[in-house]
């Protein structure tokens, strides 16, 4: 009867330890990302708008897998900020497009040695941060995947 309940341990969870070193990956950037005044929520922000310069606040979420109710604070706070700007499509205004900045630019200055800084603070060899990247990668393209 107990083996009904095996599957109920964490060490039987594979979203436990993803849970744990996520939170704790995260607790480890928060020095780094103080010192440039960030959220990881936010630098994460940063870091697709970096890479794309525009893009819709659905394109937005949509690549950081963040839904609006999350995004769109996140958004007027680097608005605040003058990191990026948001603005209504001239070709349809439902469309809310966010640009990135001169300040934002700037900002990737100060933030290009955050990654840097990571590698010291998480011990693990660049074999198997190449095979844990590409199993994540793999796991979030499958979850959405199903969520369409």
């Amino acid at each position: 009867m107990e083996q009904k309940f095996d599957v109920l341990k964490l060490d039987n969870q594979l979203c436990f330890p993803l849970y744990v070193c996520s939170k704790e990956i995260v607790k480890k950037y928060k020095p780094f990302l103080d010192e440039i005044g960030l959220t990881y929520t936010q630098y994460i922000t940063m870091m697709a708008m970096w890479e794309h310069e525009e893009l819709s606040v659905k394109e937005l979420g949509e690549y950081l897998f963040l839904d609006s109710g999350t995004l769109t604070p996140v958004l007027k706070t680097l608005e605040k900020k003058g990191f990026l700007s948001r603005k209504r499509s001239s070709e349809d205004e439902r469309i809310l497009i966010v640009t990135l900045s001169e300040s934002g630019r700037e900002l990737r200055e100060k933030a290009v040695e955050i990654p840097f800084k990571m590698q010291g603070c998480i011990s693990i060899d660049g074999k198997d941060a190449a095979e844990l990247y590409r199993i994540l990668h793999k796991m979030m393209g499958s979850i959405h995947s199903l969520d369409k």
